[in-house]
């Protein structure tokens, strides 16, 4: 009987993971589609450059399947594992790219609603893609992973290498900094008042 080889599989990453270590195919599938728009999620929005958020999430699924033979369930979750090889990766790629003047930062692509939702939309992706970009990498990391990704505190702990109070503090600064980078545009952004 063929499992669905989506996002949906009931099963768990570890489980998954450990069935290509041993060869499953449909398992490595299906870890793939349930996995590879994460690791390209947070890629793109820490390097605001789609091209190149592609190859770090390929790359973090190499690393994935070469460390699926040994990998030891129950050590660290699946997920937090690539979050880590993921913001390690941009980290590498942040570090050699030379500075961008916020001017040439690119645009994110639109999801195509309305024509003025959709130009109210991109203006404020955009907007907040450049001010993430402002941030210290760390704190852009922490924002990205806590607000964006929708993780705890702990998870993102674990993945950073750091306590959580120290995730605390990293995203106080980093929502303080992106507060200052989006100052006096809130009308402009459509915002307004409220």
């Amino acid at each position: 009987m063929a499992m669905a080889l989506d996002a949906q599989d009931d099963r768990s990453d570890d489980t998954l993971l450990a069935l290509y270590g041993q060869g499953d195919r449909v398992a490595a599938r299906a870890l793939a589609d349930r996995l590879a728009p994460i690791a390209v999620r947070v890629a793109r929005r820490m390097l605001a450059d789609p091209a190149e958020a592609e190859d770090v999430a390929q790359e973090a699924m190499l690393r994935l399947w070469r460390a699926a033979p040994g990998w030891q369930a129950g050590t660290a979750k699946v997920s937090t594992w690539l979050y880590r090889v993921v913001a390690n990766l941009c980290t590498d790629r942040l570090r050699r790219r030379r500075p961008v003047p916020l001017d040439a930062a690119p645009e994110p692509e639109d999801g195509r609603p309305g024509a003025e939702a959709g130009l109210i939309a991109a203006d404020r992706a955009a907007a907040l893609d450049a001010a993430l970009m402002t941030l210290p990498e760390r704190q852009r990391e922490a924002v990205v992973l806590r607000h964006l990704e929708g993780l705890t505190n702990p998870e993102i702990a674990e993945i950073m290498g750091i306590g959580v109070e120290a995730v605390e503090s990293l995203t106080a600064r980093g929502k303080r900094g992106l507060t200052q980078a989006l100052a006096g545009r809130r009308e402009e952004l459509g915002y307004g008042d409220d």
